[in-house]
C-alpha cells in the first residue's frame, strides 16, 4: 500500500507517522513539500497533482488552519486551506481510487444543550473556523471519494505547546489561576487519533462500507476548569514545586476571556457510532493526560 500523509509535522501528523508506517509505503509532506511534491494546503491545485503524481492508495490529511481567532480576520485563507484544499484531495482520491482520511471539529456545531453531538445532528458553526470546517466535508463527501471524516475536539500531544503546558508554567509562576468553566467536551491526545485512524484505514480498505464521517474524543467530559486542576494536581503530586493552591484555581465564565472568535459551549461528542463500527474501546480522557504529562513532566517516572 502506498500512503499520502500531509501536516507530517502537526500535533497528530507526528503521530500518524509512526501508526501509519507498519501500513506500506509512506510519502510524508508538510507544507513545504519535498522533492518537488506539494504539501501546502494554501495550494489545492499543487496538492492534487502531488496526489496524481505520488498515486496513493491511502490520502491521510492531517494539515488545517486550525488558529482559530485568526481565522476570523483571515476567512479567505482558512477557507482555501480547510475547504478548497480538502475538496481537491477529495477530486484527486476520486480520480485515482485512493481512501481519503480526513480530520474535522465539534466547531461544525452551535454548542447547545448539554447532549453529545451525534453525526447526524444539524451542524451550525458559531465562527469562520467551524464554517470553513464544515464546508470541507462537504466537498468531501460531494466529490464521491472513499472517506473517513473523523470529528475531534480538544487535541493536544506531548510534542508543542498545549493546554496543559500552559497550565503548568502559569501554576510554578502565580498564587491563582482563572480557568473557562462553561465549555464541556473531551480533551483528546494526537496519539489516539493517529492510532485510530491506522485501525480504521485498515479495516475500511477490508470493508468499504465502513466509509463516512465518525466521531472521535476520549470517553468522559470535563471543562477547561476540570482539565486544568487535573493537570496540576498530577504535577503537584509528582514533585512539580506548584506554586498555586488548589482551591486557587477559580472557575469562570467565557466572558471573562473575549476572543474574536465564538467557542461552543457544548463539545460533547457521541462516539458510539466508530465505537459500534470499528469495534473500539476509546479510554478516559484522563488515561490520554496523565501519560502525556508522565513524558513531559522533569520529576516523572
Amino acid at each position: 500500500m502506498k500512503i499520502l500523509l500531509l501536516g507530517k509535522n502537526g500535533q497528530v501528523g507526528w503521530e500518524l507517522q509512526r501508526s501509519l508506517a507498519p501500513l506500506g509505503d509512506l510519502v510524508a509532506l508538510d507544507r513545504h513539500g519535498d522533492g518537488g511534491w506539494i504539501g501546502d494546503l494554501a495550494d489545492p491545485d499543487g496538492l492534487a497533482a502531488t496526489v496524481r503524481a505520488v498515486a496513493p492508495d491511502l490520502i491521510v490529511n492531517a494539515a488545517a488552519h486550525t488558529a482559530v481567532d485568526k481565522a476570523e480576520s483571515e476567512p479567505d485563507l482558512a477557507f482555501t486551506i480547510n475547504a478548497l484544499a480538502p475538496g481537491a484531495l477529495a477530486r484527486a482520491a476520486a480520480t485515482c481510487g485512493a481512501l481519503l482520511v480526513h480530520y474535522s471539529t465539534d466547531y461544525v456545531f452551535d454548542g447547545r444543550g448539554t447532549a453529545p453531538w451525534a453525526e447526524g445532528a444539524p451542524t451550525g458553526p458559531l465562527s469562520v473556523y467551524g464554517r470553513t470546517k464544515l464546508e470541507g466535508e462537504t466537498l468531501i463527501r460531494d466529490s464521491g471519494c472513499r472517506h473517513l471524516i473523523f470529528r475531534t475536539s480538544w487535541v493536544y500531544a506531548a510534542r508543542g505547546g498545549n493546554f496543559a503546558r500552559t497550565m503548568l508554567r502559569l501554576a510554578v509562576e502565580r498564587d491563582a489561576l482563572s480557568v473557562v468553566d462553561d465549555q464541556h467536551g473531551a480533551p483528546t491526545g494526537a496519539e489516539l487519533l493517529a492510532d485510530v485512524t491506522a485501525h480504521a484505514a485498515r479495516m475500511t480498505f477490508a470493508r468499504p462500507e465502513l466509509a463516512g464521517t465518525y466521531h472521535l474524543a476520549a470517553a468522559g467530559e470535563t471543562t477547561w476548569h476540570g482539565y486544568a486542576r487535573h493537570v496540576v494536581e498530577f504535577a503537584r503530586a509528582r514533585g512539580v514545586p506548584i506554586r498555586v493552591a488548589p482551591d486557587a484555581i477559580r472557575p469562570v465564565p467565557t466572558s471573562a476571556f473575549p476572543t474574536p472568535a465564538q467557542r461552543p459551549a457544548n463539545s460533547r461528542l457521541d462516539t458510539r457510532k466508530l465505537r459500534d463500527a470499528f469495534g473500539l474501546v476509546l479510554p478516559d480522557w484522563q488515561q490520554g493526560v496523565e501519560r502525556m504529562l508522565t513524558e513531559i513532566l522533569p520529576n516523572s517516572n
